[in-house]
């Protein structure tokens, strides 16, 4: 009991100088090659960061353990949503993109939906819905990359260019390649070391599968976006803290479940639906507050600010 603890305040540490690492090797990749840090935040972040996801929810499929396939992704989508980006939002008002707004955040919920007829068409998520679950993903990634090509295309202004030339000539990609991989193999294991370790002391006090993958499971797998969000907040990354959360919610639907039905189907426990509705609930309140938000003042046309302190939203038109 008293090692368990020990372990998890271990994978704490592990968390926190992995994500870290892993924000500034992505900001230096984004730079070094004119990449939106947003595009980073949806690919390379989010799957670095849901790797605990992918590891616990085929695991526990594999072993039959049906209730913490499920209950860990649904449970970490509500994490990512309601406390990493609240926390998020807390420290630093989270800027969102045009682009966020109008196709991923739209896109999130459409996927969630998709995944809650899924689970109820048959109680279950055959190898059919998984091929289709994977397909999507596949066309998320194309998206990501359409994206993140035309807007590399923009042009910079001269200063941009005076002062990403200076920053480039320190910026070894080499170094933020092996700051991103370091990161992520960092989060991976610290992630895996807190929750088994929470795990052991939920089991110790006989707690059923279904509140440990909605409890301790979904938060312990949500650490890496956790403090990988916070970190790029405090930082002002908050394209990467935000696509961090939406790329980390889809790749949990379309690639955690694809895959871990593909190897083998899994059935649904309708007790579930009243979570998947909060999360759909949850997905639908983030699609209509940034439309009420305040423009940021240096660039109007772009990006607005959803402070969940400071911009309540606004009912009617």
């Amino acid at each position: 009991m008293i090692l368990s603890m020990f372990f998890i305040i271990i994978g704490f540490a592990l968390l926190i100088v992995s994500a870290d690492i892993l924000v500034d090797g992505s900001s230096g990749i984004a730079k070094k090659f004119h990449i939106p840090e947003i595009i980073i935040g949806l690919t390379i972040v989010s799957i670095g960061t849901s790797m605990p996801e992918l590891f616990v929810s085929i695991t526990s499929a594999l072993e039959g353990h049906q209730d913490m396939a499920i209950g860990n992704i649904i449970g970490s989508n509500l994490s990512n949503l309601l406390l990493i980006l609240g926390l998020s939002a807390i420290i630093k008002p989270v800027v969102f993109q045009k682009e966020t707004r109008f196709y991923e955040i739209p896109m999130c919920l459409l996927f969630t939906i998709i995944f809650m007829i899924f689970c109820n068409s048959q109680n279950s998520i055959s190898r059919i819905e998984a091929i289709i679950l994977l397909i999507l993903f596949c066309v998320f990634l194309g998206y990501t990359i359409f994206m993140g090509k035309k807007e590399s295309k923009d042009n910079l202004t001269e200063s941009e260019v005076k002062s990403e030339g200076k920053e480039n000539k320190k910026n070894s990609i080499v170094k933020n390649i092996i700051f991103v991989i370091l990161g992520i193999v960092g989060l991976k294991f610290g992630g895996d070391l807190t929750v088994n370790n929470a795990v052991n002391i939920a089991n110790y006090f006989n707690i059923s599968e279904k509140i440990i993958s909605l409890t301790i499971l979904a938060i312990g797998t949500s650490l890496p976006e956790l403090v990988t969000s916070v970190t790029a907040a405090i930082k002002g990354n908050s394209d990467i803290a935000i696509g961090n959360i939406i790329g980390s919610n889809i790749f949990n639907i379309l690639l955690i479940i694809g895959v871990s039905a593909i190897i083998k189907p899994i059935t649904y426990n309708v007790t579930y639906n009243f979570d998947l509705l909060i999360l759909l609930l949850s997905t639908i309140i983030l699609a209509i507050s940034p439309t009420n938000a305040v423009p940021v003042p240096f660039n109007k046309n772009l990006k607005t600010t959803f402070n969940i302190t400071m911009a309540p939203p606004v009912i009617g038109p």
